[in-house]
């Protein structure tokens, strides 16, 4: 009886890593299309898109489970909390995204658990155990390689993605405490009705009425933004967080062969320099943080 729950746990994990890889090629491509749209298409259009579409899977998913679609109303000044700091993510990332390299966006974003340990430590009072300190350390020295201006990217785009990461790292640290209060399809279906909600009136300011192609490409950024978020939702279902999260790294990696063939970018040295620094960051955190690398 314990070796077939042993393999159940160990199919389990093995999906969990498949869906949380799945989720970084997801939003890496949404990524990528964000910065092959956003010389034609205004910034709030885009947040539309990317909010309307994951706002209708959504739905689809909470109606044929039957689970609620908001939350229930004690929950909501939270719920609002996280969303806030959700799109201002959403809008800084969708802005670093279309002006600057694939990879160093991906890893500046990815300094997003850093801060969670900080921001745990500053207003929780949880420790930060001693191995912590050095990690933190390494992964701003690799940001620092990546945002240096004399580098690949723009320093503003880059400031934005660092923003990105800050304003990420107070929505996952609000979606940790919905865990076991509020199902996290309720949480996504907020978040992006918000989204959607809010980036309607400027989006009907600047409309910029999309051909064929960007309208398809705008669907496209939709569905794989929706679908990664899905999938790292049911990641972190399927397996313990402490032993998926490693793999959302992998965009890293996507984004750059994405940016690569698509884009045409081509990787600094000092990127590759920061972007190692700040995976052997998070290789220590994984290691001994109690916080995911979300």
């Amino acid at each position: 009886m314990k070796e077939k729950e042993m393999e159940n746990d160990k199919n389990m994990k093995r999906k969990g890593i498949l869906m949380m890889i799945l989720s970084a090629l997801f939003f890496s491509t949404m990524q990528v299309i964000v910065n092959v749209t956003g010389q034609r298409v205004p910034l709030m259009e885009q947040i539309f898109f990317r909010n309307i579409i994951c706002m209708l899977i959504s739905y689809v998913i909470i109606k044929r489970n039957g689970l609620s679609m908001f939350g229930e109303r004690k929950y909501q000044p939270l719920l609002f909390a996280r969303s806030i700091f959700g799109l201002l993510a959403l809008i800084s990332l969708f802005y670093a995204a279309s002006r600057a390299a694939q990879a160093d966006v991906t890893i500046l974003n990815k300094l997003s658990p850093f801060f969670i340990t900080l921001f745990a430590f500053l207003f929780l009072k949880e420790k930060i155990a001693k191995v912590q300190i050095p990690a933190l350390i390494i992964a701003f020295g690799g940001a620092f390689l990546i945002v240096n201006p004399a580098f690949q990217s723009n320093l503003f785009p880059l400031f934005m993605a660092f923003l990105c990461a800050v304003f990420s790292s107070v929505s996952y640290t609000l979606l940790a405490y919905f865990k076991d209060k509020v199902d996290a399809l309720t949480v996504i279906m907020h978040f992006s009705t918000f989204c959607a909600v809010v980036s309607l009136p400027f989006f009907a300011i600047d409309f910029a009425l999309p051909d064929p192609k960007d309208f398809l490409l705008l669907v496209l950024m939709g569905s794989f933004g929706g679908f990664g978020q899905i999938a790292l939702t049911y990641a972190y279902r399927m397996a313990p967080a402490s032993e998926v999260s490693i793999y959302n790294y992998s965009g890293i990696l996507f984004s750059m062969i994405l940016g690569y063939v698509v884009l045409g970018e081509t990787v600094s040295c000092s990127s590759l320099a920061g972007g190692a620094l700040v995976v052997l960051a998070s290789l220590i955190t994984y290691r001994y943080s109690r916080h995911p690398a979300v």
